[in-house]
Protein backbone atom coordinates (compact mmCIF):
# COMPACT_ATOMS: atom_id res chain seq x y z
CA UNK A 1 0.00 0.00 0.00
CA UNK A 2 1.54 3.32 -1.09
CA UNK A 3 1.27 6.68 0.57
CA UNK A 4 -0.40 8.10 -2.58
CA UNK A 5 -3.17 5.47 -2.45
CA UNK A 6 -3.90 6.27 1.20
CA UNK A 7 -3.83 9.99 0.48
CA UNK A 8 -6.29 9.65 -2.41
CA UNK A 9 -8.51 7.40 -0.33
CA UNK A 10 -8.74 10.04 2.40
CA UNK A 11 -9.27 12.73 -0.23
CA UNK A 12 -12.25 10.92 -1.76
CA UNK A 13 -13.79 10.16 1.62
CA UNK A 14 -13.58 13.88 2.48
CA UNK A 15 -14.85 14.94 -0.95
CA UNK A 16 -17.81 12.56 -0.75
CA UNK A 17 -18.73 13.84 2.72
CA UNK A 18 -18.55 17.47 1.57
CA UNK A 19 -20.57 16.70 -1.56
CA UNK A 20 -23.36 14.81 0.22
CA UNK A 21 -23.66 17.17 3.21
CA UNK A 22 -23.24 20.31 1.12
CA UNK A 23 -25.76 19.40 -1.56
CA UNK A 24 -28.16 18.01 1.04
CA UNK A 25 -28.02 21.28 2.98
CA UNK A 26 -28.63 23.31 -0.17
CA UNK A 27 -31.61 21.17 -1.14
CA UNK A 28 -33.03 21.60 2.37
CA UNK A 29 -32.67 25.38 2.06
CA UNK A 30 -34.26 25.36 -1.39
CA UNK A 31 -37.17 23.30 -0.10
CA UNK A 32 -37.81 25.41 3.02
CA UNK A 33 -37.42 28.93 1.60
CA UNK A 34 -40.98 30.21 1.03
CA UNK A 35 -42.25 31.52 -2.29
CA UNK A 36 -44.44 34.47 -1.22
CA UNK A 37 -45.64 35.26 -4.73
CA UNK A 38 -47.21 33.38 -7.62
CA UNK A 39 -44.54 33.96 -10.28
CA UNK A 40 -44.58 31.22 -12.94
CA UNK A 41 -42.98 32.20 -16.23
CA UNK A 42 -45.74 32.41 -18.81
CA UNK A 43 -47.02 30.72 -20.83
CA UNK A 44 -47.33 28.36 -17.89
CA UNK A 45 -49.46 25.24 -17.27
CA UNK A 46 -52.67 25.66 -15.31
CA UNK A 47 -52.66 22.14 -13.79
CA UNK A 48 -50.21 20.17 -11.65
CA UNK A 49 -49.91 17.54 -14.39
CA UNK A 50 -48.92 20.30 -16.76
CA UNK A 51 -46.25 21.48 -14.32
CA UNK A 52 -44.78 17.96 -14.19
CA UNK A 53 -44.67 17.90 -17.98
CA UNK A 54 -43.06 21.32 -18.08
CA UNK A 55 -40.40 20.31 -15.56
CA UNK A 56 -39.68 17.15 -17.54
CA UNK A 57 -39.17 19.14 -20.74
CA UNK A 58 -37.03 21.67 -18.90
CA UNK A 59 -34.80 19.13 -17.17
CA UNK A 60 -34.46 16.64 -20.04
CA UNK A 61 -34.81 18.81 -23.15
CA UNK A 62 -33.81 22.30 -21.84
CA UNK A 63 -36.94 23.74 -23.40
CA UNK A 64 -36.51 27.37 -22.27
CA UNK A 65 -32.87 27.42 -23.40
CA UNK A 66 -33.89 26.04 -26.80
CA UNK A 67 -36.33 28.91 -27.22
CA UNK A 68 -33.81 31.48 -26.07
CA UNK A 69 -30.66 30.50 -27.99
CA UNK A 70 -30.30 27.53 -30.32
CA UNK A 71 -26.48 27.51 -30.36
CA UNK A 72 -26.18 27.59 -26.57
CA UNK A 73 -28.84 24.89 -26.35
CA UNK A 74 -26.92 22.67 -28.77
CA UNK A 75 -23.67 22.81 -26.79
CA UNK A 76 -25.42 22.51 -23.40
CA UNK A 77 -27.59 19.60 -24.52
CA UNK A 78 -24.60 17.84 -26.06
CA UNK A 79 -22.57 18.22 -22.88
CA UNK A 80 -25.29 17.11 -20.46
CA UNK A 81 -26.43 14.08 -22.45
CA UNK A 82 -22.84 12.95 -22.99
CA UNK A 83 -22.13 13.50 -19.29
CA UNK A 84 -24.98 11.15 -18.36
CA UNK A 85 -23.55 8.43 -20.57
CA UNK A 86 -20.06 8.93 -19.15
CA UNK A 87 -21.37 8.79 -15.57
CA UNK A 88 -23.38 5.64 -16.30
CA UNK A 89 -20.27 4.05 -17.78
CA UNK A 90 -18.31 4.90 -14.63
CA UNK A 91 -20.75 3.00 -12.41
CA UNK A 92 -18.77 -0.11 -13.33
CA UNK A 93 -16.22 0.98 -10.73
CA UNK A 94 -18.77 0.67 -7.95
CA UNK A 95 -20.92 -2.29 -8.98
CA UNK A 96 -20.71 -5.57 -10.83
CA UNK A 97 -21.07 -5.50 -14.59
CA UNK A 98 -24.46 -6.41 -15.99
CA UNK A 99 -25.97 -6.50 -19.46
CA UNK A 100 -26.97 -2.82 -19.35
CA UNK A 101 -23.53 -1.63 -18.25
CA UNK A 102 -21.88 -3.82 -20.86
CA UNK A 103 -24.16 -2.37 -23.54
CA UNK A 104 -23.42 1.28 -22.73
CA UNK A 105 -19.63 0.93 -22.36
CA UNK A 106 -18.74 1.82 -25.99
CA UNK A 107 -21.32 4.62 -26.08
CA UNK A 108 -20.01 6.08 -22.82
CA UNK A 109 -16.44 5.85 -24.07
CA UNK A 110 -17.04 7.91 -27.21
CA UNK A 111 -19.51 10.22 -25.48
CA UNK A 112 -16.46 11.84 -23.88
CA UNK A 113 -15.72 13.53 -27.22
CA UNK A 114 -19.21 15.08 -27.30
CA UNK A 115 -18.86 16.08 -23.66
CA UNK A 116 -15.59 17.98 -24.20
CA UNK A 117 -16.82 19.48 -27.48
CA UNK A 118 -19.97 20.76 -25.77
CA UNK A 119 -17.92 22.29 -22.94
CA UNK A 120 -15.56 23.91 -25.45
CA UNK A 121 -18.55 25.48 -27.21
CA UNK A 122 -19.93 26.84 -23.93
CA UNK A 123 -16.52 28.24 -23.03
CA UNK A 124 -16.10 29.83 -26.48
CA UNK A 125 -19.47 31.51 -25.95
CA UNK A 126 -18.20 33.13 -22.74
CA UNK A 127 -15.06 34.31 -24.52
CA UNK A 128 -16.43 35.45 -27.87
CA UNK A 129 -19.91 36.83 -27.18
CA UNK A 130 -19.55 40.35 -25.78
CA UNK A 131 -22.65 40.43 -23.58
CA UNK A 132 -21.85 36.99 -22.11
CA UNK A 133 -18.17 37.81 -21.60
CA UNK A 134 -19.19 40.96 -19.69
CA UNK A 135 -21.19 39.01 -17.09
CA UNK A 136 -18.79 36.04 -16.84
CA UNK A 137 -16.89 35.81 -13.57
CA UNK A 138 -13.45 34.15 -13.22
CA UNK A 139 -15.17 31.25 -11.44
CA UNK A 140 -17.22 30.56 -14.61
CA UNK A 141 -14.06 30.12 -16.66
CA UNK A 142 -12.31 28.08 -13.96
CA UNK A 143 -15.30 25.73 -13.67
CA UNK A 144 -15.36 25.12 -17.41
CA UNK A 145 -11.59 24.58 -17.41
CA UNK A 146 -11.95 22.07 -14.57
CA UNK A 147 -14.67 20.12 -16.39
CA UNK A 148 -12.68 20.08 -19.63
CA UNK A 149 -9.60 18.95 -17.70
CA UNK A 150 -11.58 16.05 -16.23
CA UNK A 151 -12.87 15.09 -19.67
CA UNK A 152 -9.48 15.31 -21.42
CA UNK A 153 -7.62 13.38 -18.72
CA UNK A 154 -10.29 10.67 -18.83
CA UNK A 155 -10.01 10.46 -22.62
CA UNK A 156 -6.23 10.13 -22.36
CA UNK A 157 -6.63 7.15 -20.05
CA UNK A 158 -9.01 5.56 -22.54
CA UNK A 159 -7.35 6.30 -25.87
CA UNK A 160 -3.71 7.27 -25.16
CA UNK A 161 -2.38 5.64 -21.99
CA UNK A 162 -4.77 2.95 -20.67
CA UNK A 163 -4.66 2.23 -16.95
CA UNK A 164 -5.39 -0.91 -14.93
CA UNK A 165 -9.18 -0.82 -14.65
CA UNK A 166 -9.25 -3.77 -12.25
CA UNK A 167 -7.03 -1.96 -9.75
CA UNK A 168 -9.08 1.23 -10.02
CA UNK A 169 -12.28 -0.72 -9.41
CA UNK A 170 -10.68 -2.48 -6.43
CA UNK A 171 -9.59 0.89 -5.02
CA UNK A 172 -13.06 2.45 -5.12
CA UNK A 173 -14.92 -0.65 -3.99
CA UNK A 174 -12.46 -0.86 -1.13
CA UNK A 175 -13.26 2.71 -0.11
CA UNK A 176 -16.93 1.74 0.11
CA UNK A 177 -16.04 -0.86 2.75
CA UNK A 178 -13.34 1.29 4.45
CA UNK A 179 -10.59 -0.94 3.09
CA UNK A 180 -7.66 0.63 1.24
CA UNK A 181 -6.47 -0.91 -2.02
CA UNK A 182 -3.56 0.34 -4.14
CA UNK A 183 -4.02 2.62 -7.13
CA UNK A 184 -2.16 2.08 -10.42
CA UNK A 185 1.01 4.15 -10.77
CA UNK A 186 -0.36 6.32 -13.58
CA UNK A 187 0.22 10.10 -13.52
CA UNK A 188 -2.76 10.69 -15.83
CA UNK A 189 -5.02 8.69 -13.51
CA UNK A 190 -3.82 10.65 -10.48
CA UNK A 191 -4.47 13.96 -12.25
CA UNK A 192 -7.92 12.78 -13.34
CA UNK A 193 -8.89 11.62 -9.84
CA UNK A 194 -7.57 14.81 -8.25
CA UNK A 195 -9.66 16.96 -10.60
CA UNK A 196 -12.75 14.83 -9.89
CA UNK A 197 -12.24 15.16 -6.12
CA UNK A 198 -11.75 18.91 -6.53
CA UNK A 199 -15.05 19.14 -8.43
CA UNK A 200 -16.81 17.21 -5.66
CA UNK A 201 -15.41 19.59 -3.04
CA UNK A 202 -16.48 22.80 -4.77
CA UNK A 203 -19.77 21.55 -6.24
CA UNK A 204 -21.90 22.56 -3.19
CA UNK A 205 -20.72 26.18 -3.43
CA UNK A 206 -20.68 26.52 -7.22
CA UNK A 207 -23.15 27.52 -9.92
CA UNK A 208 -23.44 23.84 -10.79
CA UNK A 209 -26.09 23.69 -8.07
CA UNK A 210 -28.55 24.67 -10.77
CA UNK A 211 -28.84 20.88 -11.24
CA UNK A 212 -31.01 20.37 -8.11
CA UNK A 213 -32.05 24.01 -7.93
CA UNK A 214 -34.16 23.93 -11.09
CA UNK A 215 -36.68 21.68 -9.33
CA UNK A 216 -37.30 24.39 -6.70
CA UNK A 217 -37.57 27.36 -9.06
CA UNK A 218 -40.97 29.02 -8.49
CA UNK A 219 -40.95 30.33 -12.05
CA UNK A 220 -41.02 26.71 -13.24
CA UNK A 221 -42.73 24.62 -10.56
CA UNK A 222 -45.81 26.75 -9.88
CA UNK A 223 -49.27 26.27 -11.38
CA UNK A 224 -50.54 29.36 -13.19
CA UNK A 225 -53.84 29.69 -11.30
CA UNK A 226 -53.67 33.00 -9.36
CA UNK A 227 -57.29 33.84 -10.19
CA UNK A 228 -58.67 30.44 -9.23
CA UNK A 229 -56.66 29.98 -6.03
CA UNK A 230 -55.04 32.55 -3.79
CA UNK A 231 -51.37 31.80 -3.17
CA UNK A 232 -50.32 32.23 0.45
CA UNK A 233 -46.86 31.22 1.67
CA UNK A 234 -46.79 28.84 4.63
CA UNK A 235 -45.21 31.44 6.93
CA UNK A 236 -47.83 34.03 5.94
CA UNK A 237 -50.63 31.55 6.59
CA UNK A 238 -49.22 30.74 10.04
CA UNK A 239 -48.88 34.46 10.81
CA UNK A 240 -52.48 35.09 9.77
CA UNK A 241 -53.68 32.24 12.00
CA UNK A 242 -51.77 33.67 14.97
CA UNK A 243 -53.28 37.11 14.38
CA UNK A 244 -56.75 35.64 14.15
CA UNK A 245 -56.16 33.72 17.39
CA UNK A 246 -55.05 36.94 19.12
CA UNK A 247 -58.13 38.78 17.88
CA UNK A 248 -60.39 36.01 19.20
CA UNK A 249 -58.73 36.15 22.61
CA UNK A 250 -59.22 39.93 22.79
CA UNK A 251 -62.81 39.63 21.62
CA UNK A 252 -63.75 37.07 24.26
CA UNK A 253 -61.85 38.80 27.01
Amino acid sequence: MTFVSILYGLLFWAATLVLVVGVGRKIYLYATIPAPLKIPTTPAPVTQVGVVGRMFREVVLFESLFRANKYTWLFAFMFHMALWLVLLRHTRYFMDMNSLLSFIQPFGKYASFAMVFGLAGLWARRLLVDRVRYISAPSDHLMLALLIGIGLSGMMMTFVSPTDITMVKGFFRGLMTFDFHPLPASPILLVHLFLVALLMLIFPISKLLHAPGVFFSPTRNQVDNPREKRHIAAWALALEKNKQSDRNEVKHG
